[in-house]
């Protein structure tokens, strides 16, 4: 009996010790979301927290191309259908950076050619550009343009 009492402990410390190291990647990455404002959506840049589009934001007065995504423009789009993607990934954007804290992680290089800060949102540890990917409004950046008509 004393052995199968053992052998339970053993598999209940095993199992929930298990289930605690999985989760706590997650757990310590939402606890180094540490970025937060209270975003609006803004048409032209200057302000201090704002929406441009599904790939574009001002943060903290700095402007910050999203680097993993790339989203339609809504500024001259090429076709309605990218205007109305465009609309569509600007508003989710807004949804999310409003949701709560998130990290803002640095990449290979830190500006683009128009002097926008390259930097890939994220939330828990997710990418925030792969959740409106996985959602259809967005595609994974592979440099170039390509068309959303």
């Amino acid at each position: 009996m004393s052995r199968f009492l053992s052998l339970t402990l053993m598999l209940s410390v095993a199992i929930f010790g298990g289930a605690w190291a999985s989760s706590y990647p997650a757990q310590a990455a939402a606890a180094r979301d540490s970025e937060k404002a209270a975003f609006g959506l803004c048409k032209h840049g200057g302000a201090p927290n704002c929406v441009v589009d599904g790939d574009t934001i001002w943060y903290r007065g700095s402007k910050i191309r999203i680097a993993d995504i790339d989203t339609p423009e809504t500024h001259q789009p090429r076709c309605a259908a990218e205007a109305a993607r465009g609309a569509a990934a600007t508003r989710r954007l807004h949804q999310l950076v409003n949701a709560g804290p998130f990290t803002l992680q640095s990449i290979n290089r830190d500006e683009d050619r128009y002097g926008r800060k390259l930097r890939i949102l994220t939330r828990g540890g997710q990418s925030l550009g792969a959740v409106l990917v996985a959602e259809g409004l967005a595609r994974f950046y592979e440099g170039g343009r390509r068309s959303w008509c």
